[in-house]
């Protein structure tokens, strides 16, 4: 039998958190970044950037970074808005959520950027 690998995570480090289901993985680089955005593209859904404080993502509601770009098909520009959430908020953690306007759900949602320890 294999062994189950457990992800340490205290409330009182920011860093050992896990959020999402992309967190469990290495992370990604620009170009598994770029295949996650594509994928959104392709499925329909609308991109949107939520940003937040480490120590708060737990326990808060996450800021939407502008509105979310409804009907946006250009992965660059999708990438670029994250880079630009990233840069206005240095020290926040950025999400992006592929939203399903058909179901009425998020389609996906992930980190994208993790502040530098």
């Amino acid at each position: 039998m294999t062994e189950i690998q457990d992800y340490p995570s205290r409330l009182d480090d920011p860093a050992s958190r896990r959020f999402e289901t992309f967190s469990y993985l290495p992370p990604m680089d620009d170009a598994a970044l770029r295949r996650q955005v594509a994928y959104i593209v392709a499925r329909g859904w609308s991109p949107a950037v939520e940003h937040c404080e480490p120590a708060h993502a737990m326990s808060h509601y996450w800021y939407l970074w502008e509105l979310p770009l409804f009907g946006e098909t250009d992965v660059d520009r999708i990438l670029g808005e994250c880079r630009r959430c990233r840069d206005a908020n240095p020290g926040n953690l950025v999400r992006l959520i592929g939203y399903d306007s058909k179901r009425q759900t998020q389609g996906t949602a992930m980190l994208v950027f993790r502040p530098a320890a």
